[in-house]
């Protein structure tokens, strides 16, 4: 009875894909049109901008991880390439996805806060004195 307990857990625990094998998928899964390659480009491009320049500190980089969230973030259906007509259009959640991207954000965001307060051997260290050895 319990090893058909633990059976049962494993089949709804959710599958964990990084974005090429999510997008290689994708693309093997469709006719590959020009038009259909570029939407998924353009989904592809905005989420690894923001997942690589979450915690980016030049403007350039920071800016491109503004303008994906709030391309990602954004409602609107007016462009055809939205990101809610984005999803329409390769049959995927936008809601779905818009969520996990932020489960995902916050979970990156709370293990830096947990690298930041990190003590080092010599004891934990102020800004100010970093500057100084600096």
């Amino acid at each position: 009875m319990r090893d058909n307990l633990v059976g049962e857990a494993e089949l709804f625990r959710p599958d964990i894909l990084l974005p090429p094998q999510f997008f290689g998928a994708m693309k093997r899964r469709v006719p590959q049109e020009a038009e259909y390659r570029l939407v998924v480009a353009i989904l592809q491009d905005a989420i690894e901008c923001f997942q690589k320049h979450l915690r980016a500190r030049d403007p350039k980089a920071r800016q491109l991880f503004a303008d994906a969230e709030a391309w990602i973030n954004s409602d609107d259906r007016q462009w055809a390439f939205s990101f809610a007509n984005v999803c329409d259009l390769l049959g995927l959640n936008a809601e779905y996805l818009r969520r996990g991207l932020c489960r995902w954000k916050e979970r990156e965001l709370a293990s830096q806060r947990g690298r930041v307060c990190a003590v080092t051997p010599s004891g934990p260290r102020s800004r100010g004195s970093q500057r100084a050895s600096a």
